[in-house]
């Protein structure tokens, strides 16, 4: 009989790992801050030096990420890129290369909908103060927000107008829980995972084979469980309105995902948890599942990778062929292109070198 528990040290996150019934003396459990969130690694069958030594390396990496793509620091890669818009292009490194094509594909197979530049928006949004933007405000923004008008060749990018920005803000955690893992397994160990604010990647199972089981909690309903999710190896990731909102006089609410044609918080789903096979993809399709709406999980759908969704009024959907959420399968099992596409754009680029780019391959732990 496994037993819900929620992490003591981390805020009432999305999914928390549900410890088993048996002893765990060969667990070692790493807490830290990062990317303003409260993090964790897990690793299960070695000493605890070998523990601690290998957790400083995966965090380390983590680190690194922040510090080359934060937004609030001024020496960081993007900060460089909008320190640059409406003035000339800035050329990057093949890793913030594969992010930025990576981030160019989910753009083109959303329809816009995943846009990096719609960061900005958050100049027009006060979610501290519980403001609603005016209409000139809003509009200042919106102008400033648009892809498709990014010059970006492989090598170089540039934002043609003063005021625009970049964020790697939707993606950025995903891939450093991705990274951390990478780091974890070229060290040789093979059971664990990362999970970095709730957002988590799976480095293998417990070391009897039995998998870690994650409890995802409802996002109004303090003590109800969604689902309990299974996983040997793949990650979860979830977005919701429930991280930054406010209620507005009339009752709405209004949450820090934003639509980037109209500039106002999505309404659909109060939130998405998705499994897939790295953080990255399951962050973004969690993502694009909040500013598609409805048909969000037809229209992902792809092999391999599950939705658990939750509307407006707090009912619970799946949308899991593959049964990967141990729930009650619904919807439809055929491969969308866009979720396809998702996939092999992370596999895009072989041959690049590991020490510096993301190792964009799902792996079956030894």
């Amino acid at each position: 009989m496994l037993r819900d528990a929620a992490i003591s040290s981390l805020p009432a996150a999305p999914a928390a790992p549900v410890p088993p019934d048996g002893p765990a003396e060969r667990e070692h459990r790493h807490v830290f801050t990062a990317m303003a969130s409260p993090n964790e690694i897990v690793l299960a069958g070695v000493t605890p030096a070998q523990a601690a030594d290998a957790c400083a390396f995966a965090e380390a990496e983590v680190r690194r990420i922040e510090r080359k793509y934060s937004r609030y620091r001024d020496d960081s890669v993007i900060s460089a890129i909008n320190a640059r818009a409406g003035r000339g292009g800035v050329t990057v490194d093949a890793e913030t290369a594969h992010l930025l094509d990576f981030a160019a594909e989910l753009h083109r197979q959303s329809d816009g909908l995943f846009d990096l530049t719609s960061g900005c928006l958050r100049r027009a949004w006060d979610f501290k103060a519980g403001r609603e933007p005016s209409p000139d405000a809003l509009a200042l923004q919106l102008a400033r927000i648009g892809w498709h008008r990014v010059q970006w060749d492989g090598r170089a990018i540039a934002l043609p107008q003063a005021g625009m920005e970049i964020d790697f803000g939707g993606i950025g955690k995903e891939y450093a829980a991705d990274r951390a893992v990478t780091v974890l397994r070229e060290l040789g160990f093979r059971h664990g995972f990362v999970n970095l604010g709730g957002d988590l990647r799976v480095l293998g199972p417990r070391p009897d084979g039995q998998p870690w089981v994650f409890a995802v909690q409802h996002p109004r309903r303090e003590h109800e469980v969604c689902a309990r999710i299974a996983l040997s190896s793949g990650a979860l990731a979830t977005s919701g309105d429930y991280e930054r909102f406010f209620i507005a006089a009339d009752g709405r609410r209004c949450c820090h995902i934003l639509d980037p044609r109209t500039g106002q918080p999505v309404r659909h789903w109060q939130a998405v948890s998705v499994v897939a096979p790295l953080c990255i993809a399951a962050g973004a399709l969690a993502t694009m599942a909040m500013l598609i709406g409805a048909p969000a999980a037809t229209r992902l759908s792809t092999p391999g990778v599950g939705f658990l969704l939750i509307d407006a009024d707090g009912q619970r959907h799946t949308h899991d062929p593959e049964q990967l959420l141990q729930t009650p399968a619904a919807g439809l099992a055929t491969p969308s292109p866009i979720a396809t596409a998702i996939t092999a754009s992370l596999r895009a680029e072989p041959g690049l070198p590991s020490a510096s780019l993301p190792s964009f391959t799902s792996s079956t732990p030894s």
